[in-house]
């Protein structure tokens, strides 16, 4: 038989070894090749043309030797998702958690009515305890540690857990045991609808009104100028506003608060993701009395905005330490499943075209800087003013009229 050629190669003839282990060679080539042609139209057959999660989702469910948990896949999933934007203002809400989110930004929600913070050892920190709280009535104070839920360790338990336990349906009760000073301690808490007070105002020396803002979300407008008008009927001949430690809140509720206290003019600048542009204005009439705001690095978008706002009419001092610096808004998008996510959807900008993101926040005209101790106390508000370096450092500048 003749020399065989075979992609350019010259085999001398079928006979020879080398040629025989070739063709089998090409054999199992040919073989691998089918098999992987079948493999890929049962593939496609198989998943269509689902996106990458619903595959996966869909391997899982069939191939998975252990027990999957498709709520937990999906919530781990939009965490992922919304992380990597790379945009630390935007966040993912399981549907599980929604209602107590949808009640946080209505100022009004069900519990035991303290503000807590997870320690290193896994136990909770009780930072504060509202008024009007169940917590309050049976004795727990700011400083408590929460070690015990219904009689469940919380370093077990973790904060879920413990979330979970505590919650519940209004004027029921729960048994909670805090550490106090080295001693435990079990109270009754019960449940309770509490309606955050968002402005709280109180008079100081010389006749100097200071009027704390817990946030911007519901009647944060309202109760402010409420607490305003009473303070200026009290005879007070200046203000200073506390937004030290607010996380903002509503672009409606800052524009009503700053149109009822400044001139006419911009007040909000803002660019949607599509580019649309709008602004926010002031009307004539406006409240023309010495003001301060006090601010940290606790104070979050419409607070610190609020602050800029006022200092770049040149109508309020600022007094404290910088602000965070955030320059995106977000919209709460409701999802099928009861989840939702909070997407930053558009930029802002200081009545005079300023991205605190792009400056690294606001720094306050009047620097005075606290110890962690001070800060822990003011968060807890158990500080009182004439202790506070901030207040008293906003109250020597009115009075100097700076």
């Amino acid at each position: 038989m003749g020399n065989v050629v075979i992609f350019g190669v010259i085999i001398l003839n079928k006979e020879n070894n080398f040629l025989k282990t070739l063709f089998m060679i090409f054999s199992y080539l040919a073989v691998a090749a089918v098999a992987m042609s079948v493999a890929f139209v049962l593939a496609v057959k198989y998943f269509g043309g689902v996106s990458k999660l619903d595959q996966l989702e869909q391997v899982i469910a069939q191939q998975f030797v252990g027990e999957a948990d498709k709520t937990a896949m999906e919530d781990a999933a939009a965490h992922a998702m919304v992380g990597a934007l790379g945009d630390r203002w935007s966040y993912y809400i399981p549907a599980s958690e929604y209602e107590a989110y949808r009640q946080q930004m209505n100022n009004s929600y069900v519990g035991i009515g303290v503000t807590i913070s997870l320690r290193e050892d896994k136990y909770i920190d009780i930072l504060q305890v509202d008024p009007n709280g169940g917590a309050k009535e049976a004795g727990v104070v700011p400083g408590d540690v929460l070690v015990k839920a219904e009689g469940k360790d919380i370093a077990e338990i973790g904060l879920d857990g413990a979330t979970e336990i505590i919650r519940g349906e209004e004027n029921t009760t729960v048994s909670i045991t805090v550490k106090r000073e080295g001693e435990e301690k079990t109270f009754c808490v019960t449940r309770k609808t509490i309606n955050v007070t968002v402005a709280k105002g109180q008079m100081l020396e010389d006749n100097i009104g200071l009027i704390k803002i817990a946030n911007f979300d519901d009647r944060c407008a309202k109760e402010t100028i409420s607490e305003i008008q009473k303070l200026v009927n009290d005879g007070a001949k200046a203000l200073i506003f506390d937004v030290r430690f607010n996380p903002g809140g509503y672009r409606h509720e800052l524009v009503e608060l700053l149109d009822y206290l400044l001139p006419e003019g911009d007040l909000f600048k803002s660019v949607s993701s599509g580019g649309k542009e709008e602004v926010d204005t002031s009307n004539k009439k406006c409240l023309e009395i010495p003001m301060a705001v006090l601010v940290n690095g606790e104070s979050y978008s419409a607070a610190e905005f609020f602050a800029a706002a006022l200092e770049e009419y040149d109508w309020a001092i600022t007094v404290g330490e910088p602000t965070c610096g955030k320059g995106y808004f977000q919209t709460t998008i409701q999802l099928n499943d009861g989840s939702a996510v909070g997407l930053s959807v558009g930029k802002y900008f200081t009545p005079k075209g300023v991205s605190l993101a792009e400056v690294g926040g606001l720094k306050p005209k009047i620097a005075e800087k606290v110890d962690e101790k001070t800060a822990a106390d003011i968060y807890a508000g158990i500080l009182a003013p004439e202790k506070d370096p901030q207040i008293q450092a906003a109250v020597k500048a009115l009075k100097k009229g700076k």
